[in-house]
């Protein structure tokens, strides 16, 4: 069997934690509050989290390694047969929610599971992936986004991207709403298939082009002027955002299932959301156009 190389993995999502920080505080300007945490079954984690900050409104860039002797439920649910089994699961996930309306909010995150039962080899795999939640359409930056995606998957296998992109749309779809939450991006999970050191490559690969994705956008948008009515349309889609993460989100039931660090699960959550009954948007309006030209199945490359 292929040796797991489960440190160097560890210190790769520590890097990542750190350079991905490193680059959102340089362009925010404040610093990052950090917790560490422990967990009574296992491991811990690190959490860092910005609020009310010069561009960011609220932004968490999470770390976790733990570790159980039964997979929760959320974990086994398309693999029935890891019923039982005892776990190390660790990873890096992060939210972005910014001030600005024009800047979309946008989610990463990168884990890596080793599932074992006595007397057998482990099964392990790797997830992950970005995706970008815009509330204003622009064609620029959906492109970029997509663009850069493509350039992470495409050293390893053409029909990467486009396959990874499909699971995306199909999963940050909202089933009750019948729509998607953003423009997608990645979405990849149960992943081993080029062998584990070329499947760390690859997630090393996807996690490394985070913020060459992101951050230009912020830096083309994160000026822009806006008003109430932008702001106020900005807080009512965040709404769909939370709806995903408590109704549909396996990661976040993954962190509650497994008792982890209520605040770190749940950093991925706006600070301030609103709903309205059965609103709909102007025709015309550039509100909606998000819904009719961006929260669609397109072609972003």
């Amino acid at each position: 069997m292929e040796r797991l190389n489960k440190d160097s993995v560890k210190d790769y999502l520590l890097g990542l934690q750190d350079s991905i920080c490193n680059a959102l505080q340089q362009e925010d300007g404040d610093s990052w509050q950090e917790h560490n945490w422990t967990r009574p079954e296992g491991g811990g984690g690190r959490s860092r989290v910005i609020a009310n900050g010069t561009v960011i409104e609220k932004g968490g860039v999470n770390f976790s390694h733990v570790s159980g002797a039964q997979l929760p439920a959320s974990a086994t649910q398309n693999r029935p047969e890891l019923a039982g089994c005892s776990f190390e699961a660790m990873g890096v996930s992060l939210v972005i929610h910014p001030h600005n309306p024009y800047v979309p909010t946008s989610h990463a995150n990168v884990r890596f599971f080793v599932a074992e039962k006595e007397a057998a080899d482990p099964i392990w795999w790797f997830g992950g992936g970005y995706d970008l939640t815009p509330y204003y359409g622009n064609q620029e930056d959906c492109i970029h986004w997509h663009r850069t995606a493509k350039e992470a998957c495409d050293p390893f296998a053409e029909d990467l991207y486009p396959r990874l992109k499909d699971c995306c749309d199909e999963y940050f779809y909202l089933s009750h709403r019948g729509e998607p939450r953003g423009i997608g991006g990645l979405f990849f999970d149960d992943f081993n298939e080029l062998g584990f050191e070329q499947s760390f490559a690859f997630v090393r690969a996807v996690g490394d082009s985070y913020i060459k994705a992101y951050l230009p956008i912020v830096q083309r948008r994160r000026n822009q002027q806006y008003g109430d009515r932008e702001r106020d349309f900005q807080l009512y889609r965040r709404g769909r955002y939370v709806e995903f993460n408590l109704v549909q989100d396996r990661g976040t039931l993954f962190g509650l299932q497994t008792g982890g660090r209520t605040e770190s699960v749940l950093m991925s959550l706006p600070p301030l959301v609103r709903w309205e009954y059965d609103w709909h948007p102007e025709s015309g309006s550039a509100e909606a156009e998000l819904c009719e030209q961006y929260l669609i199945d397109r072609d972003w490359v």
